[in-house]
């Protein structure tokens, strides 16, 4: 079979899978295939949603974390409410400084897990649309920072570019374990790539 078919097919794939399941995006399988390889997210634990709507991350985490834990979804968009009691979203921008007590308002104990699919509106001039993605990627990683506990952990989108390694590094000095991650739910042509920090370092008091 000529490779196009196939990449389409499996695109094709997943988008009818999420339909069948009731999954709100496609992208709901991107994060499950990375979580069941390095189980990063737990039952009981508390997960912050960067840029969730429309909210497909949200449910995978809501079933992995279970009725005694809590899924906080963020978004600039208004996010259509989940039929799960564990879950709660609110609109807000991730590069607003006033997010994180937004969100620290909420949470009755430090997140275990920050996820961030967030993304710029495209350009199609790629450079500025990767330095766009890596700010983005910036931000979300300051809001982890401040919201997780010791030994959380934090997955977030970036794009391929001249920029990437710099912020890999970063999330480095914050991480114990760092690994650059593709689902096999991407795209095969898609820039994307996610980077997944482990076990958030010994906070400074």
């Amino acid at each position: 079979m000529p490779k196009p078919w196939l990449k389409q097919h499996r695109r094709d794939y997943y988008y009818r899978k999420a339909k069948e399941e009731k999954y709100r995006s496609r992208a709901a399988y991107k994060l499950f295939q990375i979580i069941r390889k390095y189980h990063f997210m737990k039952p009981k634990d508390i997960v912050v949603d960067l840029g969730a709507a429309p909210g497909g991350w949200m449910q995978i985490s809501s079933k992995i974390v279970g009725k005694q834990g809590i899924v906080l979804g963020v978004d600039i968009k208004e996010i259509e409410p989940l039929n799960d009691p564990n879950t709660c979203a609110i609109v807000g921008d991730v590069t607003d400084p006033e997010i994180i007590n937004q969100i620290q308002e909420i949470l009755p104990r430090s997140a275990d897990v920050v996820i961030s699919d967030v993304s710029p509106n495209l350009s199609g001039v790629w450079d500025l649309d990767h330095a766009r993605q890596i700010d983005l990627a910036r931000q979300s990683l300051q809001i982890a920072l401040a919201v997780l506990g010791e030994g959380g952990n934090f997955f977030v989108k970036t794009f391929q570019g001249d920029m990437l390694n710099a912020f890999l590094e970063e999330v480095k000095q914050y991480f114990k374990r760092v690994e650059i991650v593709k689902p096999k739910a991407s795209r095969t042509k898609s820039a994307e790539i996610y980077i997944l920090g482990m076990s958030l370092k010994t906070k400074l008091t």
